[in-house]
């Protein structure tokens, strides 16, 4: 009898497992973020998809040049993602913080209407934007960190990713209805965009609250250097930062890859939004089940395999002859890798931080991770500068695979540092 009932006891006890495993909560305030990220994805992927092909064949600019502007958009970020990281801790007001970011940007729509064919000014503007966003990713990703019970990490990350791509999907329709419906009528762009980043505010400031375990006790105000020992004595953290640095200096941006595959299949320039569209389709079918994924059978797996999707995606762009097909497998592959790795990086880490510091730990990770990118995206505009778009994509391919390799010893070495969800 004592056997029956240890046994019905262990049955009932994989049941309870297993149903907060697979179907974990995901709070009003991650998807009211998720939201406002659909919304400001929509606004600032009708910019940036259009400006690839603005920038290379209407103005003329050469891939040295546009290099720079693409290394800013990646790499600008950095400049106030830690600034943005650290006040949301300090005041504890991440809402605030995240709003001054998301209107910042929506204003940059507006300041790209007297911006004409000057690209030094377009570069400009695509700086403050990107500093802008800087400034509100952190504040966001702890929002939903603390607004998300931890065997649950990944999978609201993965819903909030999932609508944001939503965006950065429909962003891309909505340009290209505009451009076709009026042929170079850019400056139509630019206002209906900033009228959608001026919405998503709105449901920011309306819907979303203040993370309640992030309350610190008043009378300790949070320090730089106390928030610096805090984060080197959390285990785990530094190979995670080192891991997400070294992956993003062999990442090449998705403007290059989609010019490579571009100039490989002669797809019609005017279709060149359609490639942003794919891609953010892959990852709006792909970000949910990857963040469970991530969630049951460890994210430190599923984050390094999203890099070896993206290499496959590498050796099939490498040809210098494409087909249409070739094309469409690169765009879901590119989708897949961001959905397996994009907010199961944040997941890691947040996992791991302590909520004091939560917004300036997520900060530094995706500082590094945004400099490495940068560094990548001007040097692949070098090589293929000097060299061709052939020769800088086989170097990439071989500095992401060694990259993925290192990436995995680091990770692995952390192990028995007691960050569970780093090392699984």
């Amino acid at each position: 009898m004592y056997q029956v009932d240890a046994a019905a006891a262990l049955r009932q006890t994989v049941r309870t497992l297993r149903g907060r495993r697979f179907r974990p909560q995901v709070s009003r305030n991650v998807v009211a973020l998720g939201f406002t990220s659909l919304l400001t994805d929509v606004s600032s992927e009708m910019v940036a998809t259009v400006l690839p092909i603005y920038l290379v064949l209407y103005l003329g600019l050469t891939p040295l040049q546009y290099g720079l502007v693409d290394g800013l958009y990646h790499g600008m970020t950095a400049l106030l993602r830690l600034a943005g990281g650290f006040a949301s801790d300090r005041t504890r007001r991440d809402k605030e913080v995240a709003a001054v970011g998301y209107g910042t940007s929506a204003l940059c729509r507006i300041g790209l209407l007297g911006a004409g064919g000057a690209w030094p000014v377009i570069a400009a503007i695509v700086a403050v934007d990107r500093a802008a966003k800087g400034l509100r990713a952190a504040p966001r990703d702890a929002l939903i960190s603390l607004s998300s019970g931890r065997a649950g990490l990944a999978t609201s990350f993965g819903v909030h990713r999932a609508l944001d791509s939503t965006g950065a999907m429909l962003g891309p329709l909505v340009a290209l209805a505009i451009l076709s419906a009026a042929p170079d009528a850019f400056d139509l762009v630019f206002v209906a965009s900033f009228a959608v980043a001026v919405v998503g505010v709105g449901v920011l400031w309306l819907f979303v609250r203040r993370a309640r375990g992030l309350a610190l006790d008043p009378g300790t105000p949070l320090r730089p250097a106390r928030a610096i020992r805090a984060l080197f004595a959390t285990r785990g953290f530094a190979a995670l930062t080192c891991a997400g640095t070294l992956l993003g200096l062999a990442t090449v941006s998705d403007g290059f890859l989609y010019l490579v595959l571009q100039q490989r299949t002669g797809l019609n320039p005017g279709l060149f939004p359609l490639l942003y569209v794919g891609t953010a389709g892959s990852f709006l079918l792909l970000a949910l089940p990857a963040g469970m994924l991530a969630d049951r059978f460890g994210r430190r797996t599923t984050f390094l395999a999203g890099h070896g999707v993206l290499l496959l995606a590498y050796l099939i762009a490498l040809p210098e002859e494409a087909s249409v097909g070739d094309l469409v497998v690169c765009i879901v592959l590119l989708g897949g890798y961001y959905a397996l790795t994009e907010g199961v990086l944040m997941a890691l880490a947040s996992a791991i931080l302590p909520a004091e510091v939560r917004g300036t730990g997520l900060a530094l990770l995706t500082t590094m991770t945004s400099l490495g990118r940068l560094a990548a995206s001007v040097a692949f505009g070098a090589v293929w500068a000097g060299y061709g778009p052939t020769q800088a994509l086989t170097w990439f391919l071989i500095a992401l695979g060694g990259a993925t390799v290192l990436a995995t010893a680091a990770l692995r070495g952390s192990r028995g540092q007691g960050a569970r969800d780093v090392t699984t």
